[in-house]
């Protein structure tokens, strides 16, 4: 009982996890065998890995990955990407730079895996991450623009760290989606990260985007300070199909 303050000090300086790994080496006999040090520091490294954890849990709760699971060390090599350049991608160097990441590839390639295993690993680095499908984001904004929170949403948007867009190039772009894309990126050009994926590849957006001036204006923004992935092989939803 003579512990008792002590556990409700750590309690109430938030330091639960320490204050249980405590109570834990009280009933374990062969904890007497270590020094001070050595005990002092497991409770540290409980408290520490504890916090480590939820912050990881929060970050990955609020990118809303559509693969939250979604692990760049999983990422299979036969898609065509290049180990030196996945090595170099997941040490996430590329986001302190500010730079983009643009992944294409046919249907089925494991694009949006790789893009949310990207988004895995920034967020593993205590990087924030948001997650839209283009199409989605259209929408959101679309809506946005009609409620008077147009502003608010663009300026959440810039502040993630990385940003990855899901999708781009499905459907037809219309003019307010083009002026939507390009302010997406201009709040982010040159200060923070963007990942794309694709079924298109980069050379044929200019085109999707059907505005010459607005198409060179976003691409500028988004190609030029990018890493080019395009992936390759055959179809996992069919695979998977086949196998099931």
């Amino acid at each position: 009982m003579l512990n008792q303050p002590t556990l409700e000090k750590l309690h109430g300086l938030r330091l639960s996890v320490m204050a249980g790994t405590w109570q834990d080496h009280a009933k374990d006999p062969t904890i007497g065998s270590l020094t001070f040090d050595e005990r002092f520091a497991l409770l540290v490294e409980a408290e520490h890995m504890a916090r480590d954890n939820r912050r990881l849990s929060r970050l990955l709760k609020n990118a809303e990955l559509r693969y939250p699971n979604a692990c760049i060390e999983d990422v299979d090599p036969s898609r065509g990407v290049d180990k030196a350049m996945l090595m170099q991608l997941a040490s996430c160097g590329w986001i302190g730079e500010h730079l983009n990441t643009l992944i294409t590839g046919a249907t089925g390639t494991g694009k949006s895996y790789l893009g949310c295993a990207l988004g895995q690993m920034a967020c593993r680095r205590n990087l924030t991450v948001t997650y839209r499908r283009v199409s989605r984001l259209f929408e959101e904004l679309g809506l946005a623009r009609v409620d008077g929170t147009y502003a608010r949403v663009l300026a959440k948007l810039a502040k993630a760290d990385v940003l990855i867009l899901d999708d781009l190039g499905v459907g037809t772009m219309k003019e307010p989606q083009r002026h939507d894309l390009l302010e997406v990126l201009e709040d982010r050009y040159g200060k923070l990260s963007t990942v794309v994926t694709s079924q298109m590849d980069h050379t044929r957006w200019h085109e999707w985007i059907a505005d010459p001036t607005m198409a060179d204006t976003i691409l500028d923004r988004l190609v030029h300070n990018a890493y080019k992935l395009k992936l390759k092989g055959h179809s996992r939803r069919k695979e998977t199909a086949t196998n099931t």
